[in-house]
């Protein structure tokens, strides 16, 4: 489309937080937004938030958001005169750009040709070398013969890495010939799940690189321009974790150099709006180009902290044919302004191979002093279909320290009650002494302890205290919901001489808290032994003030079914209340491996009968679009196998029995 258009609904054909997001900006500028939705989001807030929404059907991606003819056709439907596209699903798909601009619809995105070209890594690759950015060596992956002698191009150590998206999906590091054949096909399925494309790439494998981005913005009047760099060298997996603007390790010299090569980049793929060049960054300066993101970035706001500056905005403006030369000129004639962090907050438990959690959000509120763009809210579900993402929060300080303090801080004060995150992992990431001093390359977090950096953060007295004010606050709302004698002392006696009891579980242990209620107060004992330095001051249902050890402390407490959630403005706990009577508890078969979330069965590597050796793969399971290898605990024979390849399978369900001498438990890798 040529000239300068007025855009004046947009269908966001995304979910979660970046249709969120994009809404914001939407409002702000009075452009009306639409959405579509799957059978999973229709209750969740950004289906909700739009003006208009349009039913997609169907919970699998490829049912829904993946699904051009019924995306394109629900902005029709909607009255939408341009679609943006977020990121992930369709975002980087040229195929989609093409079928939106053919239904006369504007695509918040560059030309179809400039996508197709950035969304193939191998063709985004030709065009940097050609354009004089430097680049790794990489080869399309062919089958058979031809992968074996790509790779052998190539050399080992090499990345395997689909073409068409990112987010570590459908990537895996193969360091000698023998783990190649499997780690193509994996890859492949991920890239399949994901993108809709398996097509992948090998490519040459740094050991610690730093992983530096810098963000491009061009017009259709030939304008480009780039607005600094991110760092996002805190991965796992090759899943970003932490990013920051700007990066710790680049000088106004290397900066220059990065900004030239990614503007000479998108010069040579004739692009427009927003885009991203990646680079992997050595000690000595050297650089190489990964890939073009023909999209915005999860982690843009990091650069509208330090520029002022609201990138969909851009994109909207650029879209409609607007000159953005004023905006980008004044941008690098300020430079950036203070630091900025960002933090993905992920429904996953780090202690357990970051498994990711589903089920109910119950609460979700984070601190004053932090931008969070969140997809979920309090009451929100977390699917098996979709990341397990639940919200980026982001800080803003004057130097990185600061920042970085508020961020840590700002996690540990939110109210996040119903599922395991990785909170805890991100504020001690943030704290880390590497992290401080600016040394994490992309391998850091992966040579770290996962399940110790992201272990719980109330331990000992902390934790006693949280468990006493849960039992104090479940007392004060049992006396306020009394029928009668509200005003008795729970666990009144005449013969005032025993305590009340509540057991808690806390990962591996279990904590009895005693307590007996006084006119002055409450006598306490944590595991059978007095504890005079609690003190209680107040207790209500959900607010308990205690003196502990003569320091005044408030705790929050919450509850779902068995579970007590407790908060403190620097600490949390969620504590499972166990029955005060034993219950007799059916008896699960020796060796039982359950599956650890709702998910589908991809392949089954054992059958009855069969030894297996302790960390043999047994089941690979497909769940969140990401693949879950389900291992035997010990070595044993397996007694037998409950599920074929396409099983759709619930969270708990049995998959195998392994001999006694195997025992129970599953690990998931």
């Amino acid at each position: 489309m040529n000239g300068k258009a007025t855009i004046r609904r947009i269908l966001v054909a995304n979910r979660g937080e970046i249709a969120r997001r994009v809404f914001r900006t939407c409002r702000r500028l009075g452009i009306d937004a639409a959405a579509v939705y799957s059978d999973a989001d229709a209750d969740e807030p950004f289906a909700r938030e739009a003006s208009a929404a349009v039913h997609l059907g169907g919970s699998e991606p490829s049912a829904s958001y993946l699904d051009i003819g019924k995306t394109v056709a629900a902005a029709r439907a909607a009255g939408a005169d341009a679609v943006h596209p977020g990121y992930g699903f369709l975002a980087e798909n040229a195929d989609f750009a093409a079928a939106c601009r053919e239904a006369g619809l504007i695509f918040i995105g560059p030309p179809t040709e400039a996508m197709r070209a950035m969304g193939s890594k191998a063709e985004a690759k030709a065009i940097a070398a050609g354009a004089g950015v430097p680049v790794l060596m990489a080869r399309a992956a062919a089958d058979g013969t031809g992968l074996r002698e790509a790779a052998e191009e190539v050399g080992f150590p090499l990345l395997v890495k689909a073409s068409a998206g990112g987010g570590g999906k459908g990537m895996r590091i193969v360091r000698e010939a023998g783990e190649l054949e499997e780690a193509t096909r994996a890859a492949g399925r991920e890239a399949v799940s994901a993108f809709g494309d398996g097509t992948l790439l090998l490519e040459r494998f740094l050991e610690r690189p730093r992983h530096i981005e810098v963000q491009v913005m061009a017009d259709r009047r030939g304008n480009v321009g780039f607005l600094f760099e991110r760092e996002c060298s805190v991965q796992r997996r090759y899943q970003k974790v932490i990013e920051e603007a700007p990066s710790p390790a680049v000088n106004d010299d290397l900066r220059e150099r990065l900004g030239a090569a990614a503007v000479a980049l998108a010069r040579a793929a004739s692009y427009e709006g927003a885009g991203t060049a990646e680079f992997l960054v050595e000690e000595d300066g050297s650089f190489w180009f990964l890939e073009m993101n023909a999209r915005l970035q999860v982690e843009h706001p990091v650069t509208e902290a330090v520029t002022g500056l609201d990138l969909v905005e851009l994109q909207i403006r650029s879209a409609e044919g607007a000159d953005l030369s004023p905006v980008l000129e004044s941008a690098r004639r300020r430079g950036m302004r203070g630091h900025a962090i960002e933090a993905r907050l992920y429904a996953e438990d780090p202690a357990r191979g970051f498994l990711p959690q589903t089920g109910t959000l119950h609460r979700l509120e984070f601190p004053e002093g932090l931008r969070v763009d969140a997809g979920p809210e309090s009451g929100s579900q977390i699917s098996v279909f979709y990341d397990p993402l639940v919200a980026k929060a982001i800080s803003w300080a004057e130097d990185r320290a600061g920042a970085a303090r508020k961020l840590a801080s700002g996690l540990r004060a939110a109210r996040i009650h119903g599922l395991t995150t990785n909170r805890e992992l991100l504020a001690r990431i943030l704290e880390h002494e590497d992290f401080a001093a600016g040394r994490a390359d992309t391998g850091w977090l992966d040579r770290q302890d996962a399940a110790r950096l992201g272990g719980p953060l109330a331990e000992g007295e902390d934790l006693e205290a949280m468990a006493t004010a849960a039992s104090l606050a479940g007392q004060a709302e049992r006396r306020a919901q009394a029928k009668v004698l509200a005003a008795v002392p729970s666990g009144y006696r005449n013969n005032p001489s025993g305590l009340i009891y509540d057991r808690y579980r806390f990962g591996e242990r279990e904590i009895k808290v005693g307590y007996q209620m006084r006119e002055d107060g409450a006598t306490v004992e944590i595991d059978g032994e007095a504890r005079p330095q609690a003190e209680l001051l107040e207790a209500a249902p959900h607010r308990v003030r205690l003196r502990w050890r003569g320091v005044d402390r408030i705790f929050q407490v919450a509850q779902a079914g068995d579970r007590r959630f407790v908060d403190t403005a620097v600490a949390y706990a969620t504590l499972t209340l166990l029955p005060r009577l034993p219950v007799a508890e059916a008896e699960a078969e020796t060796g039982s491996l359950h599956s650890p979330m709702p998910g589908k069965i991809l392949r089954v590597e054992a059958t009855a009968g069969q030894q297996v050796e302790a960390g043999e793969p047994l089941v690979v399971l497909e769940a969140m679009k990401m693949e879950h290898t389900i291992s035997a605990p010990r070595s044993g024979v397996v007694a037998s196998v409950n599920i074929t390849p396409g099983d759709q399978v619930e969270a708990n369900q049995l998959l195998a029995v392994l001999g006694q001498d195997v025992g129970d438990g599953l690990v998931v890798a």
